[in-house]
């Protein structure tokens, strides 16, 4: 089973123009992203998707200059991105994780492929977040590669192309999909922002990184920004108002599977 991670990255977001250029460190956000998942140690690859617009050319260098594959295809059919790049890669299994993300824990990675390696023959589609149980950031979505096919030969509506797995975990009826909770036993998935949509966002990762970062170190867990958070209130108040906001909000009508429970909208924040 050959598993590959890929990252879907662009620079023309609607909400955050080249968020994942922005720097951190010395190095841009996506780097930083590109560090962490590549210490997931389940994961037999990483490849980024990005668009085949000029205007991501910055994201083809960095990925040279890390030395990790770049796939670029069509700028809002992520769906089709995420199979040209298991095609590049000959994934049997693709491991979908956004760009704005860029303190998702190689642990929790590990966990979550993990669990899909030992019982994947039960199911479709594995993920932590239907429902989700981690703060919002530590996005985990495994889809083998022919039911990547299905979604993608049949999703038709817009947003099941531009959030590629929708098509999968909205109808339970069709395909067998398994959640993976924290272990922790908590939820703070509506009260915990750890992605990166707005300038306040950006704010808050960077001011973790800058507490937390260790070039020589293993990459801190979630426990470890927990923790700080804790202690630093005022950064955990940097991007408060916005937990809870996503992408859901915006399609309530048209997903079967989520509710008013899973989002908030942006007005609300």
């Amino acid at each position: 089973m050959r598993l590959v991670a890929v990252v879907q990255a662009r620079t023309g977001s609607s909400r955050y123009p080249c968020k994942v250029l922005k720097p951190i460190l010395g190095a841009s956000m996506l780097e930083r992203m590109l560090e962490r998942v590549r210490a997931a140690r389940e994961l037999d690859d990483v490849v980024v998707a990005t668009t085949k617009e000029p205007s991501d050319d910055p994201i083809r260098e960095i990925c040279a200059k890390a030395d990790v594959r770049c796939v670029s295809g069509h700028p809002t059919d992520l769906l089709d991105r995420h199979m040209q790049a298991a095609r590049a890669c000959d994934a049997d299994v693709v491991a979908k994780i956004p760009s704005d993300c860029p303190l998702v824990d190689p642990r929790i990675i590990d966990h979550v492929a993990g669990y899909f390696r030992k019982n994947g023959h039960a199911f479709d589609f594995v993920s932590n977040l239907h429902p989700a149980t981690y703060p919002d950031g530590h996005d985990v979505e495994i889809i083998p590669r022919p039911v990547l096919e299905t979604a993608w030969r049949d999703a038709r509506k817009p947003f099941e192309r531009e959030h590629t797995t929708p098509f999968v975990w909205d109808q339970p009826d069709c395909f067998r999909v398994g959640n993976v909770t924290w272990p922790s036993g908590r939820d703070l998935s509506m009260t915990h922002r750890m992605t990166v949509d707005y300038p306040e966002d950006y704010e808050f990762v960077r001011s973790v990184f800058d507490e937390l970062y260790d070039p020589d170190a293993e990459p801190f867990s979630l426990e470890d920004v927990l923790e700080l958070l804790d202690v630093r209130p005022d950064i955990f108040r940097i991007n408060a108002h916005l937990a809870g906001v996503n992408w859901y909000r915006n399609h309530l009508g048209e997903l079967r599977t989520i509710g008013r429970r899973n989002t908030v909208a942006f007005e609300d924040a």
